[in-house]
């Protein structure tokens, strides 16, 4: 029986944990999602553990919903890290090559990302990944991949993000506690693009928006290479925030009636319409305008989108990336949020979802979804390396499924 190599991913939300099981397959090039697992996420906030038992409880769940989904169990993930205590710098390495006048070797490039790293750096900071932008060698500047070229002196502009050690410490004891291993942890930032954008996107140039609940990742890309990363503090939990304050209710309540009657085009809504709480709430009981609540969500979501774009400057490209934008995360999925972001950020904007997958598309067929299915696009191209996977049989898959039914039958 042929066997098959089974991946999965874990993406620790503020507001979800979503999980995504694929079987990589010879015959095909892209993973076949085969289980995907969803739980409320109650003991994070802004990408910070508050409640380890709760997280613990949280991961597993979400777990075994996918391991139900699949039939197959999960003994290693890829995790999504994302909050605002991620943080990016560019940084410089330089080297002599080992022999001079020779090739450049894999060992090289090694040497001269070790020395980009040696930075001054705070205790409390950890490096999470560093991504070589372009590398020179002597006076030849651009070059992508300098491995078989021949010179005397490398040098590596590198992209380096760090997360904090307390933090990142936290996520991997709630993961390590809820029966599984860490393969990789990965900026969500980096796995959300993975699963939306095409090399041709990243060549041209283009950002990617992961409008997420505690916080805001963006990735900008050029000319193949990760040109910028950064995690702003805001998301769909501060729109929340500022609908229970605007409008006097509850949390729970303003989470409601943002999802179902939320919208960012407030000049699109009568100022006559009013939503009625006592129909959604048993706290909260007045009526508010519809047209108050929209006006609320623009403020926030247009914050964002400034804040983005003044990322955007920060490194010379508002305005000037020629693929444009691209909104992922459940947040992006508020009406009129596209057309907020295009009039923001002057640049051709639209939705993103997970692409270059197979199997259950139709669950998946979310931008809530591309972290996790990023995680897993990440970590199919590493097949065959030292990251630990699992080998299963696909006969196993389907007599551990027969097995669960069978449990379930009185």
């Amino acid at each position: 029986m042929a066997k098959e190599q089974i991946i999965a991913s874990l993406d620790v939300g503020s507001s979800k944990i979503r999980t995504v099981i694929a079987l990589l397959q010879d015959d095909k090039k892209v993973p076949n999602i085969i289980g995907v697992g969803v739980a409320p996420s109650t003991g994070m906030r802004k990408g910070n553990i508050i409640d380890v038992d709760e997280t613990i409880s949280n991961i597993s769940a979400a777990l075994e919903d996918a391991e139900r989904m699949s039939g197959a169990p999960i003994h290693h993930v890829f995790v999504g890290i994302s909050g605002s205590h991620v943080e990016s710098f560019d940084s410089k390495g330089v080297i002599a090559i080992s022999h001079a006048g020779s090739e450049i070797i894999e060992d090289d490039i090694n040497r001269v990302l070790e020395a980009a790293q040696a930075v001054n750096m705070p205790s409390n900071r950890r490096i999470l990944r560093i991504i070589p932008k372009s590398f020179s060698i002597d006076d030849q500047r651009g070059i992508k991949n300098p491995v078989g070229m021949i010179g005397v002196r490398l040098e590596v502009d590198a992209h380096i993000i760090t997360g904090q050690s307390t933090i990142i410490k936290n996520v991997e004891k709630a993961v390590h506690q809820a029966g599984v291993d860490i393969d990789d942890l990965i900026p969500a930032s980096l796995a959300a693009s993975e699963a939306v954008l095409s090399r041709r996107q990243k060549e041209l140039g283009v950002l990617v928006i992961d409008v997420g609940s505690g916080s805001t990742s963006i990735a900008v890309f050029e000319e193949g290479a990760t040109l910028h990363t950064a995690s702003l503090p805001v998301g769909g939990e501060s729109v929340t925030n500022d609908c229970a304050i605007g409008l006097r209710t509850s949390i729970d309540t303003a989470e409601k009636i943002k999802i179902e009657y939320g919208t960012t085009a407030p000049d699109e809504v009568n100022e006559r319409e009013t939503i009625d709480l006592s129909l959604i709430s048993k706290i909260d009981n007045q009526k508010v305008s519809k047209k108050h609540l929209a006006e609320i969500i623009q403020a926030r979501y247009h914050e964002i989108f400034v804040m983005v774009k003044d990322e955007l400057r920060s490194i010379g490209r508002d305005g000037m990336l020629p693929a444009g934008a691209i909104l992922t995360g459940a947040g992006v999925k508020m009406p009129g949020c596209l057309d907020l972001a295009r009039e923001v950020l002057g640049l051709p904007v639209q939705i993103g979802f997970p692409t270059e997958v197979d199997g259950v598309v139709d669950k998946i067929d979310d931008p809530a979804y591309a972290t996790a299915i990023g995680l897993v696009v990440w970590g199919s191209k590493y097949e065959g390396t030292s990251y630990k996977m699992s080998t299963i049989d696909v006969k196993k898959i389907v007599l551990s499924a027969k097995s669960w039914v069978k449990n379930l039958l009185p």
